[in-house]
């Protein structure tokens, strides 16, 4: 078993879905069902499977929750990338999220690695 807490993805995960959620706050009303929510719900589900696998009993299963959370990564990077095709966020505030998903999915990625 391992413990979530201890890992600096598991953090750097729970804060991108708490800027995720500050950032989403801005966008339409019609988006409220839509993008918001689907963008909201897969940031969240990276910190939520790392912590998730951690508590399996193997590492086997801990890697297969990590690519989960690999997954819901890049379905993130992928609403984020509509929502600034559609004008819906700040560039600048884009970039600096897009760019710390990058760097949270080459650490999934590296743990990803560590298991196998």
């Amino acid at each position: 078993m391992h413990n979530h807490k201890n890992l600096k993805v598991w953090k750097r995960s729970v804060a991108l879905a708490t800027k995720v959620y500050s950032l989403t706050s801005d966008f339409p009303n019609e988006e409220k069902y839509g993008l918001v929510s689907q963008i909201r719900r897969c940031s969240v589900s990276i910190s939520s499977n790392i912590a998730e696998g951690s508590g399996r009993g193997t590492d086997k299963e801990f890697r297969l929750f990590l690519n989960y959370a690999l997954g819901s990564s890049f379905e993130l990077e992928t609403q984020l990338l509509i929502s600034q095709n559609l004008h819906l966020v700040n560039e600048d505030v884009q970039i600096e999220v897009l760019d710390e998903l990058v760097e949270i999915q080459k650490m999934i990625y590296s743990l990803i690695k560590k298991y196998s």
